[in-house]
């Protein structure tokens, strides 16, 4: 085949992708005739154009194929590569799309089986677009990330289009943030769809269930209805969730905290705390050249005590609907940080009521059980009351999560909100503290509160990680 027969073919695959995608299999006959020559023409099965079958199944029957599916699907630069390989790769990253967003993803009824596989295809979608496990699904590094590069959250901007390395042509460019914005729509999606609380029932069918974001949310929003063996294993599966982001974050406070060296108090004399070097140093001039030893007339320590000024930590959590995402990390953090020496954690999370959590802030599980999703916001109310614990404004930062939408007067809440700052008070606003998608947050408050030198943190929780170092180990 020539470049331009090669080229007429790719377009076919991408169109009779575009009909399977959205159901007009029969408008499209003569796409899915001709996509069924090209897989004859490259010795491929023809399961390859299945949207049913997953890509695990697939590969179990095919196993030549795995290089094809396991390895990223990136940009050839050589030139001595053949002109099918950009075919087959097209066909590939057709059948990737096709089981993240095509049929199977479009039932009236979603099963846990079915959720546990598009979960594992979306996996392999994130392997061609050479992405961490988990990262689409706003669990680790994004696009062309590895595990040591930092994520640089919603504000990432990948150039990158879906259609990169398939083939020459300008195509268009789906960003990162927008793929991973579409990808938590439809999770949320398939949970919704999906019989959840006759799922939870059957032991079986609920360790199908992968824990996530958005299988969390569904979970608290409906955890007042259920019961018995449904609401045990609802409670697993968001303990399994809050444990397994809390082993992130926890690693992320303890590369970001660490207090200052106290100099003022005099190093402990053990052996441990022997500065070997600075010993031999300073007692150089003791040397006996004839009997070839060092006369050690003094030792030296290394300095280990840390700075211990007890801080407050006051943390305000939105939990209207829409703060599900920055509600969880944010409970988790609450609680990590509690747990450091000299720092004490007060929580409270509001909607148009105030609920405070304290006596919960080392178990973000219960937290999380404790907590009403939905309803309005009044944040004046809820700062008012968290003001309150306030002792020592200069040694206490309070951090507010929120979309600053108030459901009462905007200009009472910034007057508040500046008081609480000119009065000595570390205050941290943030709009969101999220894995992933696009978050909404009151545009008058970013551009007020920016003014005063408190710009809204939004995207990585590291970015809240930072601020709160600065108050902890000043």
């Amino acid at each position: 085949m020539d470049t331009e027969q090669i080229a007429q073919r790719r377009q076919v695959v991408y169109w009779r992708l575009l009909t399977s995608m959205f159901g007009f299999s029969e408008q499209g006959a003569n796409f899915e005739h001709m996509a069924t020559e090209v897989v004859s023409e490259l010795n491929l099965p023809q399961l390859i154009l299945d949207p049913n079958i997953s890509i695990e199944n697939l590969l179990h029957r095919y196993p030549e194929l795995e290089a094809d599916f396991n390895n990223p699907i990136i940009p050839q630069d050589d030139a001595n590569e053949a002109e099918t390989a950009t075919l087959r790769r097209g066909l590939v990253f057709s059948k990737l799309l096709l089981n993240a967003f095509g049929p199977n993803t479009q039932t009236g009824v979603v099963t846990a089986q079915q959720y546990a596989q598009w979960l594992k295809d979306v996996g392999f979608l994130e392997k061609a677009l050479g992405c961490q496990p988990g990262s689409l699904r706003g669990q680790g590094p994004g696009i062309g990330k590895n595990p040591g590069q930092q994520n640089q959250g919603q504000g990432s901007s990948q150039s990158g289009g879906m259609g990169a390395g398939l083939g020459t042509g300008g195509g268009f460019t789906v960003t990162e943030e927008q793929l991973r914005a579409t990808l938590k729509a439809l999770e949320g999606e398939l949970i919704h769809r999906m019989a959840l609380h006759e799922v939870l029932k059957d032991d079986r069918l609920a360790s199908q269930l992968t824990p996530s974001m958005a299988l969390v949310e569904q979970l608290l929003r409906e955890k007042a209805n259920l019961s018995g063996n449904a609401l045990k294993n609802a409670k697993r599966l968001i303990q399994e969730y809050v444990d397994e982001l809390a082993q992130v974050l926890r690693l992320q406070v303890a590369q970001a905290v660490a207090g200052k060296i106290d100099y003022s108090v005099p190093p402990k004399r053990i052996f441990r705390n022997l500065d070997l070097k600075r010993t031999i140093w300073k007692n150089l001039t003791n040397w006996n050249p004839e009997e070839q030893r060092l006369f050690v007339d003094r030792l030296y320590y290394h300095h280990t005590a840390k700075k211990k000024t007890p801080t407050r930590m006051i943390v305000v959590v939105d939990q209207s609907g829409s703060m599900v995402d920055a509600m969880v990390q944010c409970t988790i953090l609450a609680s990590i940080f509690a747990g450091l020496p000299n720092v004490d954690v007060h929580l409270l999370a509001f909607d148009t009521q105030v609920i405070d959590l304290t006596a919960w802030v080392h178990d973000p599980f219960e937290v999380l059980l404790r907590t009403q999703l939905g309803g309005g916001t009044h944040i004046y109310a809820a700062l008012v009351e968290a003001a309150q614990k306030i002792l020592e404004p200069n040694n206490t930062a309070m951090v507010l999560i929120s979309d600053f939408y108030e459901g009462g007067s905007d200009q009472v809440l910034f007057d508040y909100i500046k008081s609480l700052k000119e009065s000595g008070l570390h205050f941290i606003p943030v709009g969101a503290v999220t894995s992933s998608g696009y978050f909404s947050v009151n545009q008058w408050f970013r551009d007020k509160l920016k003014e005063l030198g408190m710009p809204i943190l939004t995207g990585s929780p590291k970015k809240l990680i930072q601020e709160l170092k600065k108050v902890i180990v000043s």
